[in-house]
C-alpha cells in the first residue's frame, strides 16, 4: 500500500492543483519511485489510499497496467490518517504479509532485502529505520543490537523498558513498514495515526517489532526545500538507469 492521500500542506501552492504524490521529481511522478520499489520486489498489487485531488492520481496512474502493476484504489472521505486509512484498506491487502510506504519519499533500498529480514525475525512489524546519532529527530525509536525495537516515541516496552546495560541505538523511521495480517488486530476502523497511537501500543504488548537500519541514500519531498534538493539529487542518481516513467 502506498498512502497518497495527504494534503501535502507543506508544498503549498503547487499542492493546491496538483496533489502531492504528482509533482514531477526528475521526470516523473514521485509516487512511480515507490511503485518502482514494489516492482523491483515482484510486488503487482498494490493499493494506493485517495483524498485530495484523488482523482487525478486515479487518472495518472489508471489500473497500473503500464508499471508493470495492478493497482486498486481506496477513496477516503473524511481523510482517515495512516492508521485509519489502512484499516480501511484491509480487503485489498490480502491475508499475507504486506508493505507500507509513503509516496513522498524516495529510497535507495532493495525491499525484498527488507521483507526478508522481516521474515527471518519472525516479527509481526518491521520498519525501515534512520540512524539519529545527533538526536535531531522526535521520532526517538531505539533498537537493541538484535534490531528489536526498545523505544517507541521515548516509550519503552512494558516488559523491561530496555534491556539492562544494553544501549539502544537511535533512529528515525524512513517510510516504509512490513506487516502481517495478524497485525489487524490492532487497527479499528476510525481516523488515527499508526505512529502514533498504534505502534506504541503494539510494543508494550510485548509484539515482536524490529527495525531495519538503512544507510544508503534517503529523502523525503514534503517541504520546498527538500523537494528542490530532492530534485537535483535523484537526478543525477537516476541518470541512464532508465527506469519507468
Amino acid at each position: 500500500m502506498i498512502l497518497a492521500a495527504g494534503m501535502g500542506s507543506r508544498l503549498r501552492p503547487l499542492t493546491d492543483y496538483t496533489p502531492k504524490p504528482l509533482i514531477e521529481v526528475a521526470g516523473r511522478p514521485m509516487i512511480a519511485f515507490p511503485l518502482q520499489l514494489l516492482r523491483n520486489a515482484g510486488i503487482q498489487d498494490v493499493v494506493i489510499n485517495l483524498h485530495h485531488l484523488g482523482e487525478q492520481i486515479r487518472d495518472t496512474l489508471g489500473d497500473g497496467g503500464r508499471f508493470g502493476l495492478r493497482i486498486h484504489y481506496s477513496p477516503e472521505e473524511p481523510i482517515l490518517d495512516s492508521g485509519g486509512g489502512i484499516a480501511a484498506a484491509r480487503e485489498h491487502l490480502g491475508s499475507g504479509t504486506f508493505v507500507i510506504l509513503n509516496a513522498d519519499t524516495f529510497i535507495d533500498v532493495e525491499l525484498a532485502e527488507v521483507i526478508d529480514f522481516h521474515r527471518r525475525h519472525d516479527a509481526l512489524g518491521t520498519l525501515l529505520l534512520r540512524a539519529d546519532r545527533d538526536a535531531v529527530r522526535r521520532d526517538d525509536i531505539g533498537i537493541d543490537a538484535g534490531g528489536r525495537i526498545r523505544r517507541f516515541l521515548g516509550q519503552g516496552a512494558s516488559n523491561g523498558v530496555e534491556p539492562p546495560g544494553e544501549p539502544l541505538r537511535r533512529c528515525f523511521y524512513g517510510g516504509v513498514m512490513v506487516f502481517e495480517p495478524r497485525f489487524f488486530d490492532y487497527l479499528p476502523l476510525g481516523i488515527y495515526s499508526i505512529t502514533r497511537d498504534v505502534l506504541p501500543r503494539v510494543m508494550a504488548a510485548g509484539e515482536p517489532l524490529y527495525g531495519y537500519l538503512h544507510s544508503g541514500y534517503w529523502r523525503v519531498l514534503d517541504t520546498p526545500q527538500d523537494l528542490e534538493a530532492g530534485r537535483q539529487e535523484i537526478a543525477a542518481r537516476l541518470h541512464g538507469k532508465g527506469e519507468f516513467r
